[in-house]
């Protein structure tokens, strides 16, 4: 753990960020006077706003997992009076902000609805005579609850209370499943609620990699890309541009009952087309009708998420666009970390929606920010009247086919990826003269790099960078070669003391090879006042850079980087683990996850001879085997996951009989050894073999426990 500072001063925009950000909070003004629309379109057809100030967490009511009160600083009028708050971050933040219900369109046969700023994302309802479809049930229980009790109380005052009667994903991100059990809530919580659970092919196999594989470190990450635990006001965390933050309550999934691409699912052949369908027909496309609600999806694996699709709703002409076009650019590759995104087939996919659907769209909605509408005066100059709504997808697609297509271009003139940044700054002028097109969420720069690494990987080429020295050996041999830690503090300062970026981010180079030479092998060769001195500096010049991005997520990470240089990792402000994601995992995906924490070398180290384990699977209720079966095999520091049995074992050294319930609960807490031994204990796990005990003990005793609060910006 780094050293507590005694470092608090407050750290005031230095005067060149203060005056770029009155310029482009300015600029921003001017732009809304002469006739933007976002600020109608985010507040139009609000039926009521948030009707309480917070939610609190089921568990323990002394926990807001979220606050509506937290953003009120952010108004237009407050704007140009922020110095510390780019103008165009401010402005998309103001945008994110406006919360409650509204209703999006509606038709003969059903009324579309929002909850917006309940959460990252936005929950849509759609209300029929018989009952609720619900679309991207948020990311938690507590704000789904709440969300859909906003819903009832609005609506439905003196009607009969209308069952939920489908759920919808479109994609594999937590934000879009994880309130899904909060919808139950009026029913008591049922284990499975009895009604169809829609999702594109795909979805459970990516939704369980992202959360769970690598979830530790994304959960980290995600620390320093929403700033969920840095106070919200002017210094502080001003929204993420994709909303305003992640929710932090209980974390569910119901598994979908039908996977649209799936084998039960497939597309809608030209002779079973139908023209109440309305637009017509084209390959790959694919039709459901949930209670009194027709929809027809178009599936974009690899867009924004592994498993993504579009929905479209042909009786309200209406197409849910899922998170493929959103008012900002959004990442090819997450500050967070997730697998690199295709820019090609984003582009690609939009363009298919544009063909597909963009004649017979008259009002366009997304999971996340506010929909588009077709002008109400009809034809506009020969133009069709949902123009605007053709000219925002058709810009979004352009943005991702520049990214993609002139990173490659530059790729192959020989660039890497940073130099492939520094050089293509800005969108061509038809795409950056566009709010929706602005890096609030993603940035140009790590986009560039994104496409970069999907086609290149992490090597550049160059074998001066094929076996680098790590942080902390190569921060000491800088700072030697440099005159020693106090002549490069002085030579940062320097670099701070210039005010423009450029020196900023210098000097935040310098900084960091500093503080990561303290923690050399064999102690620091540094004297502690220049460490604590590099530190403090440190905190300013993140601050700086932080406070003047227009990218929500690059000021979370530099603000929050910079509370922890000075004051060291601070704790995991996250949503609550989820036992559904345990439960919803197939048994390759549960080893596969359980095999990622074997200390691979002391395994190896201590256990040079194969240790296999034979899993046997009872019904939890009759303790009957089901016929599931497994083994594993712990060998030279990997644990070999075989389905039905491994045939090259013949005495395994452990048989393990247990429920599916019982194998779930090992994992839903900390220490799986001592889980696992308290299960036999209490007979709910049955272990068979002359040394049975000794061989799990083993195997158990080989796994690891992530730490959640590792450091990032210090050793």
């Amino acid at each position: 753990m780094p050293e507590k500072s005694e470092y608090v001063e407050p750290i005031e925009p230095s005067a060149a960020v203060a005056e770029a950000n009155r310029k482009v909070a300015e600029a921003t003004g001017i732009a809304d006077e002469k006739g933007g629309k976002d600020f109608a379109d985010a507040s139009r057809f609000l039926i009521a706003p948030p009707d309480v100030p917070v939610v609190v967490s089921r568990h323990d009511p002394e926990k807001v997992v979220w606050d509506f009160t937290a953003y009120e600083f952010l108004a237009p009028e407050t704007r140009a009076e922020m110095p510390s708050v780019n103008g165009s971050l401010h402005r998309q933040g103001e945008l994110t902000a406006i919360a409650g219900l509204f209703q999006v369109t509606s038709c003969r046969e059903y009324r579309v609805y929002q909850v917006r700023g309940y959460d990252l994302s936005n929950m849509t309802i759609v209300e029929y005579d018989q009952g609720l479809v619900i679309i991207d049930p948020l990311a938690c229980y507590e704000t789904a609850q709440a969300a859909l009790k906003l819903f009832r109380d609005k609506t439905e005052l003196t009607k009969e209370m209308r069952p939920v009667t489908g759920l919808v994903y479109t994609h594999c991100h937590v934000d879009h499943f994880g309130g899904a059990r909060g919808i139950f809530h009026e029913l008591g919580d049922p284990e499975t609620p009895g009604v169809p659970v829609v999702a594109p092919d795909g979805f459970l196999e990516h939704a369980i990699s992202e959360n769970v594989y690598a979830g530790p470190a994304m959960a980290r990450r995600a620390q320093y890309m929403y700033a969920a635990q840095l106070d919200k006001g002017p210094q502080g965390q001003v929204g993420s541009g994709l909303g305003m933050t992640v929710s932090t309550g209980e974390v569910t999934l119901i598994p979908p009952s039908i996977y649209i691409g799936g084998p039960e699912h497939q597309p809608v052949g030209e002779a079973d087309w139908q023209s109440s369908y309305v637009i017509p027909w084209r390959p790959e496309l694919y039709q459901l009708k949930l209670g009194g609600v027709q929809l027809v999806f178009q599936l974009t694996p690899g867009t924004e998420a592994p498993a993504e699709m579009n929905i479209y709703f042909p009786d309200a002409r209406t197409l849910c666009i899922a998170e493929n076009a959103t008012h900002t650019m959004h990442n090819i590759l997450s500050l967070r970390g997730a697998q690199v995104r295709d820019a090609h087939s984003w582009s690609k996919y939009l363009t298919e929606a544009i063909q597909t659907f963009g004649k017979d769209t008259d009002v366009l909605f997304a999971s996340h920010h506010w929909p588009k509408w077709s002008e109400e005066s009809g034809e506009r100059q020969g133009e069709p009247s949902n123009q605007r709504i053709l000219e925002f997808l058709g810009k979004q697609r352009d943005m991702y086919g520049y990214l993609n297509d002139q990173a490659l271009r530059m790729i192959n003139a020989g660039f890497t990826g940073s130099e492939i940044a520094e050089q293509l700054r800005t969108l061509p002028a038809g795409l950056n003269d566009q709010w929706y097109d602005q890096g609030y969420y993603g940035s140009m720069s790590h986009n560039l790099k994104a496409v970069y690494q999907r086609y290149m990987g992490w090597y550049d080429g160059n074998p001066a960078h094929l076996w680098q020295l790590p942080p902390t050996k190569a921060g000491a041999g800088y700072v030697e070669a440099m005159g020693g830690a106090e002549a490069v503090v002085d030579r940062a300062q320097r670099a701070y003391d210039t005010d423009t970026s450029d020196g900023f981010r210098w000097a935040a180079e310098l900084l960091d090879r500093v503080i990561f030479a303290a923690a050399a092998e064999g102690g620091s060769p540094l004297p502690e006042p220049q460490v604590t001195r590099a530190k403090q500096l440190q905190a300013k010049v993140l601050t700086q850079l932080g406070y003047g991005s227009e990218n929500g997520t690059w000021r979370n990470a530099y603000l929050t980087g910079a509370q922890e240089v000075v004051n060291g990792p601070q704790p995991l402000i996250t949503s609550q683990s989820s036992a559904d994601l345990i439960r919803s995992t197939t048994l390759e995906q549960y080893f596969s996850a359980l095999a990622r924490s074997v200390d691979g070398p002391k395994a190896a180290e201590q256990h040079t001879a194969p240790i296999a384990l034979d899993w046997v699977f009872t019904d939890a209720a009759t303790g009957a085997e089901t016929g599931e079966k497994c083994t594993t095999t712990l060998r030279n520091g990997v644990l070999v996951f075989v389905p039905g049995g491994d045939r090259f074992v013949t005495t395994p050294q452990a048989t393990i009989r247990l429920s599916r319930r019982a194998l779930d609960g090992l994992a839903e807490t900390p220490g799986y050894k001592k889980n696992f031994n308290q299960a036999v204990r209490d007979k709910k796990i049955t272990l068979e073999g002359a040394h049975a005990q000794e061989a799990t003990d083993a195997v158990f005793g080989t796994l690891t426990l992530p730490d959640p609060k590792f450091p990032i910006v210090t050793p």
